[in-house]
């Protein structure tokens, strides 16, 4: 059976999704994306439609920190009732989610919003700076301003209605999830299935192609050609590109070291990981993280 991630990937790459996603965010100016349920950095983070606030925010760990919490808080919500959630952060901005199910199984969120039901005051603003300066954060207070008072303002009434639109959406999202874990379940041979619930379960370990075919009591020869015809790789490319994937997703992550992740990955060093993760992502994984943190921050002006 496929993983969870897989099948949002699948989602998020469909053209049913990508086709919703344009219209929404054109018919509303909002942010949109899927998500897993559990991420690293903020989900509407670089975006369509971002707003240009919580952008600023993103870029100093502190004030981030506080919006990861908020968004915890959202999606904790959503799985335990089942349902959409709404909520407001520090700053007075709400977003919310949408589950998507498979086979009754909350596997993600559709999430928007950073958005205000009443137009800003300078005394909010006032708040947030206070709060902001408490947390010792480093921002542009001018640009921060600026971006506070262009936040996206929508009525409460209107807002709500589309959230309904991404429930209905999340509905048919659940639907083509649904056969997307058929249509894998049929169309791969059983032998490749388990071959990659092995390789999900054990990327972290050492894993021979002797021990994979042993485990699957077939001869190697058979496993390797049956592989590349169901997945179009070899099984040490898929290895690769597995434990890759996990490793972008362990880098959304500022506390762990770089080191850790390369052997929690099951790279034997850190040059191997470092050569096979610019050769598959198409940069160092020391740039990529530091792409997805926004790099340098900026100083307090007062």
């Amino acid at each position: 059976m496929l993983k969870k991630g897989e099948i949002l990937r699948r989602l998020s790459d469909s053209q049913i999704y990508r086709d919703y996603e344009k219209a929404f965010t054109e018919a509303t100016d909002l942010p949109l994306t899927l998500r897993p349920k559990e991420v690293w950095d903020i989900a509407l983070k670089s975006k369509k439609g971002e707003n240009p606030f919580c952008a600023l925010l993103a870029q100093s760990n502190k004030s981030c920190a506080a919006c990861l919490r908020t968004q915890d808080k959202l999606t904790a919500e959503s799985s335990a009732s089942g349902g959409p959630n709404t909520v407001t952060c520090f700053a007075g901005l709400k977003d919310s989610v949408v589950p998507i199910r498979v086979s009754g199984e909350v596997i993600g969120f559709l999430q928007t919003g950073q958005i205000a039901h009443s137009n800003p005051t300078k005394a909010r603003f006032s708040r947030v700076t206070k709060q902001l300066l408490e947390w010792g954060v480093s921002v542009d207070l001018s640009r921060l301003e600026d971006a506070f008072f262009h936040s996206r303002v929508i009525e409460s009434k209107q807002y709500m209605a589309m959230v309904s639109l991404l429930t209905i959406f999340a509905e048919h999202l659940s639907t083509a999830a649904s056969q997307i874990l058929i249509q894998s379940s049929n169309d791969e041979p059983t032998m490749v299935v388990k071959a990659r619930q092995y390789i999900d379960e054990h990327s972290g370990d050492e894993i021979p192609l002797n021990e994979i075919s042993r485990v699957l009591n077939v001869s190697t020869f058979h496993f390797c050609k049956t592989f590349k015809k169901a997945t179009g790789m070899t099984f040490t490319e898929y290895l690769a590109r597995t434990r890759v994937e996990k490793a972008r997703n362990l880098l959304l992550n500022p506390n762990l070291r770089i080191s850790e992740i390369a052997y929690g990955c099951g790279f034997g060093s850190i040059g191997h990981f470092n050569r096979v993760f610019r050769r598959i992502v198409g940069t160092a994984p020391t740039d990529y993280r530091s792409g997805l943190h926004g790099g340098k921050s900026v100083k307090v002006k007062s």
